[in-house]
C-alpha cells in the first residue's frame, strides 16, 4: 500500500513537471521492482543479499537521482567506487584488449557478477570464491571456439588444471589448494612474456613460493635459483620438471617428477648439446648414467635405486666444487650411505655415472681394450677352426662315426657327471637370460621383466640362480678331489699335455690339405681340456666378480668405487665371451659337427652311438 502511494505521488509530480528526488532505494525500486513494460527488473531479495545491498543506487545510478531519469542512462562505472582496482585492470591484459575494442574480454560483470546481485568473495555461491575460481576462468578460457582467435599457449587449461593435484585437492574441499589466481593474479593478468606477470620464467619462483615456501627457498640457494635471478632464462623454474597446469602429485606415475621419470625430466636440459656448449656443462651425463647399474635396474623398474634426485637433490641442487653440495667429494660418502650404509671416502676414487672414454679409471681402460681385443681374436679363432673342419667333414667324408680315435661305447660321462652337466645347462642358460635382461632392458626378449617389480624379480632369479651354481660348483670340486672317477680324470684325462698345443694346428693343417694325414686325437682332446678348464677359469671369475656385485655395501665400503666398476665390466664381458663359446665351440662340437649331428647324445646317455 505505502509504495502504490508513492508510486501515484510520482507520477502526478512527473505529470506537473515538478521532479523529485531519489534519495532512498524505495523510490527507485517503486518502479523497477515491479514487471513493466520497457523497465529494467531488480530482484530486490536478491539486491539485499549482495555486497551492494545497502548501497544506495544513486551510488551507481549518478544521473538517475531526479526523477523521472534520463531514458537512457550513462553506464555504471565500477571505477567510481574501486578506483585503484579499475586502474589495475586497465593496465592487464585483459583492460587493454578492452581498450583496443574486443568486446570479448573479461570484464569486472565477467568474473565477479552482476552488479545487482553481486556477492563478496567469501561468499561459497561467489563466481569469484576460491572454490568456484576456476569454473569462473574456464567459462572464457575452457571455450576453445572462443579462445582459438587470441593465440594462447594452453589451449584446455581448466581440464588439465582440473586433473593436477591443486585440481583434485580444491576438488576436495582444500581450499589452500592454488587456483588461477594464485598464480596469474586477479586484476594484474598479463601474458606470460611480459615481465611484470607472475607467471614470467623469471618470476615463477616467486610466485609459486608464496604457498611453497621452503621449496621456494632451497631453490633460491641452488644453483638453478642462481641462475634464474642472474637473468639466465635457460635455467629451469618450477614449471620446466613440475608442469604448468597439469602439475601432478610425486607419487604419480605420470608426473614428470615422479622418481621413475625424474631421469627423464633432467636430461632434457642435461644432455642438450646446445645448453651444455653454451653453458659449459659437462657431455654424457645421460649415457654414463645409462651405462651404471641404477639406470638398467630403473629401466626394469626398480625404483629403489639411485636417479639424479637421489644424489643431487631435488630443489637444492648445488654444483659438485661447492661445499654444501651433496657431490661435494667431502659429502658423497654421506649421500651414497644413504643407500649403501658403510661407504667410505674411498667411493670417490672412481666415475659416478659409469664413465665416459676420457672419464674412467685407466685400470678400466685397459680392462675394457682387453676384452674388445680378446674376444673377437678368441672366438674369431674358434670359429675359422671349426668352419674348416666343418667344411673338410661336409665336402671330404671319410666314413668316420666318432670325432675322436676310440670306441664309440667307451663311457664319457656316469650318471652323477651328467646330472651335473644338467644342473650347468639350467644354471647357465637362466643366469645368461636374467643377466643379459639387465644390460638390454628394453629388447623383446626381456619383455618378462619389464612390468613394475619386475627388476626385483629378475634380480632375485638371478642371485639364487648364481646360488645354485655356486654350489654346483663346490660339488663339481669336491667330486674332481675325493672320488675315485675324478681324480683319475684330473690325472690322467683332463690334465694338459704339450700335444695338447700342437694338435689344433695339425687338425687345421689336416683340413686345409696340407697335412695328408688326419691326427689321432684321443678323449678328451684338447676341444673338451679347453672347453672345460676355460669353464672354471671363467666360472671363477664370474663367482669373484658377482660377489662383488652382490655384496656392494661391502664392496663400497671397503674397496675403491673403481673395483665395483671394474668388477661390472669384467662380469659383462666374462658372460659375453662365455655364451659365444659355448655357441661357438661347444654347440658345434656337440650339434654341428658331421660327425655328431643332428646332436651328441653323450650328455643323455653317457656315451656315443654306433652309426649306420
Amino acid at each position: 500500500m505505502k509504495r502504490t502511494t508513492l508510486m501515484i505521488i510520482l507520477a502526478l509530480l512527473s505529470l506537473w513537471g515538478i521532479p523529485s528526488l531519489a534519495q532512498d532505494n524505495d523510490t527507485c525500486l517503486s518502479c523497477h521492482e515491479e514487471d513493466m513494460p520497457g523497465t529494467p527488473r531488480v530482484n530486490i531479495k536478491a539486491f539485499s543479499r549482495s555486497i551492494h545491498g545497502r548501497n544506495l543506487c544513486i551510488s551507481c545510478h549518478a544521473d538517475a537521482k531526479e526523477i523521472p531519469h534520463p531514458e537512457k542512462l550513462t553506464l555504471v562505472s565500477c571505477a567510481t567506487c574501486h578506483r585503484l582496482d579499475a586502474s589495475i585492470y586497465l593496465e592487464s591484459d585483459h583492460g587493454r584488449a578492452l581498450s583496443r575494442g574486443i568486446t570479448q574480454a573479461a570484464t569486472c560483470t565477467s568474473c565477479h557478477g552482476m552488479t545487482h546481485t553481486l556477492l563478496s568473495s567469501r561468499d561459497p555461491k561467489s563466481p569469484v570464491h576460491r572454490r568456484n575460481i576456476p569454473q569462473t576462468c574456464g567459462r572464457c578460457h575452457g571455450d576453445m571456439e572462443k579462445m582459438s582467435k587470441f593465440g594462447l599457449s594452453e589451449r584446455r587449461p581448466l581440464d588439465t588444471y582440473l586433473l593436477s593435484v591443486h585440481g583434485k585437492a580444491l576438488k576436495k574441499g582444500r581450499l589452500d589448494a592454488a587456483v588461477c589466481s594464485d598464480c596469474h593474479g586477479t586484476h594484474r593478468l598479463h601474458r606470460a612474456c611480459n615481465p611484470e606477470s607472475k607467471i614470467y620464467r623469471g618470476n615463477i619462483p616467486a610466485t609459486c613460493s608464496k604457498c611453497h615456501e621452503n621449496a621456494g627457498e632451497l631453490y633460491g640457494r641452488s644453483i638453478h635459483g642462481k641462475a634464474t635471478r642472474a637473468g639466465i632464462m635457460e635455467s629451469p623454474v618450477c614449471t620446466d620438471c613440475h608442469g604448468e597446469h597439469m602439475i601432478r602429485s610425486v607419487t604419480d606415475p605420470i608426473s614428470p617428477v615422479w622418481v621413475g621419470n625424474i631421469t627423464g625430466t633432467c636430461s632434457a636440459c642435461h644432455d642438450s648439446e646446445k645448453l651444455a656448449e653454451q653453458f659449459g656443462l659437462p657431455v654424457n651425463r645421460l649415457r654414463t648414467y645409462q651405462d651404471s647399474y641404477h639406470s638398467l635396474a630403473a629401466r626394469r623398474g626398480d625404483l629403489r635405486v639411485a636417479n639424479c634426485a637421489s644424489c643431487h637433490g631435488w630443489h637444492d641442487v648445488l654444483p659438485s666444487y661447492d661445499t654444501e653440495s651433496s657431490v661435494h667429494p667431502k659429502n658423497l660418502p654421506r649421500t651414497c650411505n644413504k643407500c649403501h650404509p658403510g661407504a667410505q671416502i674411498k667411493l670417490v676414487k672412481g666415475s659416478i655415472h659409469g664413465g665416459g672414454k676420457g672419464e674412467q679409471f685407466f685400470l678400466l681402460k685397459w680392462a675394457r681394450l682387453f676384452y674388445l681385443l680378446l674376444i673377437p681374436l678368441l672366438i674369431g679363432g674358434m670359429f675359422i677352426h671349426n668352419l674348416v673342419d666343418f667344411i673338410r667333414k661336409t665336402f671330404t667324408s671319410n666314413g668316420r662315426t666318432t670325432p675322436h680315435s676310440e670306441s664309440p661305447y667307451l663311457m664319457r660321462m656316469n650318471s652323477n657327471e651328467r646330472i651335473q652337466h644338467g644342473v650347468l645347462i639350467l644354471t647357465f642358460t637362466i643366469l645368461a637370460y636374467s643377466g643379459f635382461a639387465l644390460s638390454y632392458p628394453e629388447a623383446w626378449w626381456a619383455a618378462p621383466f619389464a612390468s613394475p617389480g619386475g627388476e626385483p624379480l629378475r634380480r632375485g632369479i638371478h642371485r639364487w640362480t648364481a646360488f645354485v651354481f655356486v654350489l654346483s660348483a663346490i660339488y663339481h670340486l669336491c667330486y674332481m678331489l675325493i672320488s675315485r672317477r675324478g681324480r683319475f680324470l684330473l690325472k690322467h684325462r683332463l690334465r694338459p699335455a704339450w700335444q695338447d698345443f700342437a694338435d689344433p694346428f695339425r687338425l687345421i693343417g689336416f683340413n686345409l690339405g696340407i697335412i695328408k694325414k688326419r691326427p689321432e686325437l684321443s678323449y678328451p682332446s684338447y676341444i673338451e681340456k679347453m672347453e672345460y678348464w676355460a669353464l672354471w677359469v671363467g666360472a671363477s671369475i664370474m663367482i669373484i666378480t658377482g660377489s662383488l656385485l652382490v655384496f656392494s655395501n661391502h664392496t663400497l665400503k671397503y674397496f675403491p668405487l673403481w673395483v665395483y666398476d671394474l668388477a661390472t665390466l669384467i662380469h659383462f664381458y666374462e658372460a659375453v665371451l662365455a655364451c659365444l663359446a659355448i655357441f661357438v665351440w661347444h654347440f658345434y662340437w656337440t650339434i654341428f659337427d658331421p660327425d655328431v649331428y643332428p646332436m651328441s647324445r653323450v650328455w643323455l646317455i653317457g656315451s656315443l652311438e654306433r652309426r649306420s
